[in-house]
């Protein structure tokens, strides 16, 4: 008998995930180094919680995903309010040196900028993609930084 096959969906959450983790990095960096509240709406967008007063599955995701970069270190924040927002939020030194730094696998000419040969920025190709909209190439910038950011360990 043969394997059922499986037909690829995508990784739907694992692309949120993605746009989670740079639409975060990306407004603490603009304020960086101001501690800011955060709220979980500015950046996976609205939601109405049911009449239980739970959120929709789209908006826990964000919310844990701010909940992640804490634990791995790539921000900082005082507190929790409910699963509203947290507190005081600004990267840390391994979230800023992560997206601050100049990814050597791309040079400015390559993301279409005119100074051929220097190194782009990597918070400039994260808001890039994100300006584009092109969730493939987000997804492949932001899990390529977080998986090389283990040498900052």
């Amino acid at each position: 008998m043969s394997e059922p096959s499986i037909t690829p969906v995508g990784d739907l959450h694992i692309d949120d995930f993605c746009k989670d983790l740079a639409k975060t990095l990306l407004l603490l960096y603009r304020r960086f180094p101001v501690k800011t509240a955060l709220y979980v709406e500015d950046i996976s967008g609205p939601d109405e919680p049911d009449e239980f007063g739970l959120h929709s599955p789209r908006f826990e995701a964000c919310f844990n995903a701010l909940l992640w970069l804490k634990e791995s270190d790539y921000i900082w924040f005082n507190d929790t309010i409910k699963q509203e927002a947290v507190e005081e939020a600004t990267l840390s030194h391994r979230g800023f040196s992560l997206i601050a730094s100049y990814d050597s696998e791309v040079s400015v000419d390559d993301s279409n900028n005119n100074e051929a040969g220097l190194p782009a920025r990597r918070i400039d190709l994260i808001k890039r993609a994100m300006e584009d909209g092109n969730s493939e190439k987000l997804k492949e910038l932001i899990l390529r930084y977080m998986l090389k950011s283990r040498d900052y360990l």
